[in-house]
């Protein structure tokens, strides 16, 4: 069973369609027993991070996501929480990366939405993808690339388009949105 963490964000739904289209039985929860026991987690991501941190210290989800051995993958929001600090709402994250999530500087087209592609992309998530590939980012904060950094992405300046340490995945974009790119990446993670 694949565990989607419910929290304080939005867009669960799309993301248990893709993974139910891909033939995977998914439960949209935040209870400690199914995140625990389930095969794989997924922390979907529309929201805030300061909001979201909240909900999660409030339930002791925050220690729980640490501790997690299975394959974890963070989507938009998701990736953001799983690093150490975000500007948005200055609030201290889940710190399994080393890094800081930051604002977009001023510019006439932030929030970055839309279709971009990503580069340097390395990891078993990206098995199969070609250079190029567009996929679909919502996002007005990123993530600064550091050593975690699985895929770049420029839009202003470059950002972390993809994180990876140990069991821990994450994409700033999102692959229940990115058509066919993005379902060969949600489809790697599942088969992990």
């Amino acid at each position: 069973m694949i565990a989607i963490l419910k929290y304080n964000a939005g867009n669960f739904q799309s993301v248990q369609t893709a993974v139910s289209r891909l033939g995977y039985e998914s439960k949209v929860t935040d209870n400690e027993d199914d995140l625990l026991t389930a095969d794989k987690v997924i922390i979907p991501g529309v929201g805030e991070a300061s909001t979201a941190m909240k909900y999660l210290k409030e339930r002791k989800l925050d220690q729980l996501i640490i501790s997690l051995k299975q394959p974890v993958l963070g989507i938009c929001l998701g990736l953001h929480l799983l690093c150490s600090v975000s500007d948005e709402g200055y609030v201290k994250c889940l710190g399994i990366y080393d890094a800081v999530v930051k604002k977009f500087p001023p510019f006439d087209k932030v929030p970055h939405m839309g279709w971009n592609s990503f580069s340097a992309f390395r990891g078993i998530l990206f098995q199969g993808i070609r250079a190029n590939e567009d996929v679909y980012y919502v996002h007005s904060y990123y993530a600064e690339i550091t050593d975690y950094t699985s895929a770049i992405c420029d839009y202003v300046l470059s950002f972390s388009a993809a994180m990876h340490k140990d069991n821990f995945y994450a994409v700033q974009f999102h692959p229940e949105k990115s058509a066919e790119t993005g379902v060969k990446i949600l489809k790697n993670f599942l088969e992990l």
